[in-house]
């Protein structure tokens, strides 16, 4: 149980607090940059927020955890659930229902192999 809290807790802070106001508009590939100089290109680069969004909550994992394979599970995990939380398949609940099952997933696997 106290894996788990842990890792809500962590997920609660790289959800929210580690996470930009940029951050948390731009991985979202629908989202248009507002701040782009006068005649640059616009170039789209969601990728790369929600990737390190993504990175962030897999670190936290790792960090809690201590096996790499949990942070890229966490890592790839997330990415997706975020990606489709992006494109309105789902909601913001059941986008944070989901990465909760992540974390419960994680755990009983994290307790079969202790």
């Amino acid at each position: 149980m106290t894996i788990f809290l842990q890792l809500i807790i962590g997920h609660a802070l790289a959800d929210f607090a580690l996470q930009n106001s940029d951050m948390a508009r731009l991985k979202n590939r629908h989202t248009k940059p507002t701040n782009v100089p006068p005649g640059q290109k616009v170039i789209p680069c969601w990728y790369y927020f929600l990737t390190s969004h993504a990175l962030i909550h897999g670190g936290v994992v790792w960090l809690l955890m201590g096996c790499w394979y949990f942070a890229i599970a966490e890592t790839i995990a997330h990415w997706l659930i975020d990606f489709i939380k992006c494109e309105n398949w789902t909601n913001p609940h059941v986008d944070q229902f989901l990465h909760i099952v992540c974390k419960i997933v994680w755990v009983i696997i994290y307790l079969q192999l202790i």
